[in-house]
This record gives C-alpha cells, structure tokens and sequence, in this order.
C-alpha cells in the first residue's frame, strides 16, 4: 500500500497493494493496521453503495455534528471527486482537493470529518462505495452549494445532474454559522 499525500493536511489518497494475473486480481480494501500505518486512524461504522449515470453531480455534504470521516473508492466507471475544508478558521478554508478516482486506477480517497464531499460522474455509469465514521443524520446534513465561485471547483462537466436537495446548496458564506470550526 502507498500513501500520496495531497496539498490539504488530513486528506489522503491511497493506492492499495493489488496482485493479479490473467485470471483477475486481488486486493484489501480495508485492513485496520495497514490504513493506520499510513495515517488513517479511524473507525468505520456504516458502508454505503451508490450508482449513478453520467453527469450526475452529489454534494457538496458534510453533517456539523456528527462529522464523517470516508474512505471512497470507485468499483466501476469514473469520478471526478473532491473534498471542501470548510472547518472555519481552517488555513486551508474553502479549499478543495480534486481527484480522478476509477476502476482502473483502484485509489482510495479518504475525507475526515470536517470536509464537504461530492462527486461528479465522468463515465457512462459509476459505482461508489465508502466507508463512513459516523452513521447518517439527516437532520445534521449541510449543503455547500456545488458551483461556489468562493471554491472555483474546476468541474470537468457543466452542465450537471442534481436533485433538488443539492440544487438548493447554499454558498460557504451563507453557511459560515453553522459550519465546524477548525
């Protein structure tokens, strides 16, 4: 397993160990010591599956209590995937950190809490997996409006699915009162 560390302290990307051949590969996608090992110290409580089409934009979320930290990685297709620090007082506030996370590449992205999180899909379809430190609170949910030109995402698509809970995201200006602090 290798850790490649981002511009963002806190945020790591990971390319896990993977052996195959013309049969197939195998590799660990969570083994408590080694994710420790390369500074990932948490403890996963809840996984979650998602599948999308092309185009489909989720987020930007967090949940302010009961942060999540997630581990994420792509089973099938692409994604264009990016964490917001939105911890007020952050010298990195209102950054975001973007990476192209796909079947093929096997990369592990893990957000802890205090970040927003979204993804866009850039293949025809994508399944999205992660682990998540803390279950759902739906009435904790935030959401950072996706095109916040306070955050200039560079986007790889425009014109983007969202549902209606994510079109209405409000800008980190807006949300500054209700946001965890760093």
């Amino acid at each position: 397993m290798k850790r490649l560390d981002t511009k963002i302290q806190g945020l790591v990307l990971v390319e896990p160990a993977r052996f195959g051949d013309e049969r197939g590969f195998f590799m660990e996608t969570w083994q408590k010591e080694r994710y420790d090992s390369v500074g990932i110290n948490a403890s996963f409580v809840q996984d979650n599956l998602s599948k999308s089409r092309y185009g489909v934009l989720r987020g930007l979320h967090l949940q302010n209590p009961y942060g999540q930290g997630k581990l994420i990685s792509v089973i099938q297709g692409e994604v264009f995937d990016v964490a917001v620090d939105v911890r007020v007082g952050s010298p990195t506030f209102g950054q975001a950190e973007t990476v192209v996370l796909t079947d093929k590449n096997r990369l592990q992205f893990y957000i802890p809490p205090g970040f927003a999180h979204g993804f866009v899909v850039t293949s025809e379809s994508a399944l999205f997996m992660y682990k998540c430190t803390e279950t759902y609170h739906p009435e904790t949910e935030l959401t950072v409006k996706w095109n916040d030109p306070t955050i200039n995402i560079p986007w790889p698509i425009q014109d983007v699915q969202l549902s209606e809970k994510d079109a209405q995201g409000l800008s980190l200006q807006e949300l500054e009162p209700s946001l965890p602090r760093y």
